[in-house]
């Protein structure tokens, strides 16, 4: 499993979000959300990752280390 995969998902518990809060705050698809946390979407976009970070109030650096 990817350090992002596991990133998101804990940072996103964290927050108290679902899949499909997160998306929604984000302006992402929430297949998107649902795509990286189960590792099938390993090279998400450096926009889509801008946007999570934002709505999870982390950096980008965050969600990827």
């Amino acid at each position: 499993m990817s350090s992002i995969t596991q990133n998101l998902r804990k940072l996103r518990k964290t927050k108290g979000l679902s899949q499909e809060k997160l998306a929604r705050l984000a302006d992402v698809a929430n297949n998107t959300i649902v795509k990286i946390e189960a590792g099938k979407n390993k090279n998400p976009t450096l926009d889509t990752l801008q946007k999570i970070a934002k709505t999870l109030g982390v950096s980008v650096d965050d969600l990827i280390k």
